[in-house]
């Protein structure tokens, strides 16, 4: 990492999703998919899908600040996924599919329980936002066939069906912030 650039780590739902769409944002310099928050070293994809890891499916990205800073990555986070389904993400259940952000400083803490208060409050839901705040810890690369899943597979019907709807909404939501 150069001396701009900063990392986020989020999980919203399957990490498919999240890079398809983070990997397109403008200030972002990369998008690996992965586990982070749990207690087993290493999971392998068929340990965290057993929901017994602790590990939630995140994306962690390099970004550079001086062109999209943290909070914009918030927002096209919420934006993308349901941040009021607890352990879950539509029919993606289990506690590996929380929302959650795995803050990696005071800021990003800040900026991040800054925002959740006010989506809270400006758009109140029937359901609170769930989203899980956490000190980030460490991070797994997923196995190397999870990484760029919706460029190398759009014609998989999951893709298809769940990660396409959010790619068209971040970029009708978002056309400004695109590479």
């Amino acid at each position: 990492m150069n001396n701009q650039t900063q990392l986020a780590t989020f999980g919203g739902g399957c990490f498919w999703c999240l890079e398809a769409v983070f990997e397109q944002v403008n200030g972002v310099e990369s998008v690996v998919s992965g586990y982070s928050g749990g207690d087993i070293p290493s999971p392998s994809y068929e340990q965290v899908c057993s929901g017994r890891t602790g590990h939630a499916e995140v994306v962690q990205l390099r970004f550079d600040p001086t062109v999209v800073s943290f909070r914009e990555l918030l927002e096209v986070f919420f934006c993308i996924h349901d941040p009021t389904q607890l352990n879950r993400q539509g029919n993606d259940v289990g506690t590996q599919y929380r929302s959650a952000i795995f803050v990696h400083d005071e800021e990003q803490d800040r900026i991040a329980r800054d925002m959740i208060s006010r989506l809270s409050s400006i758009s109140p839901k029937p359901d609170p936002i769930v989203t899980q705040v956490a000190p980030f810890q460490t991070f797994y690369a997923a196995e190397a066939y999870h990484q760029v899943y919706f460029r190398n597979h759009r014609g998989h019907p999951y893709c298809r069906v769940v990660i396409a709807p959010k790619v068209a909404r971040f970029r009708t939501r978002f056309a400004s912030r695109m590479r």
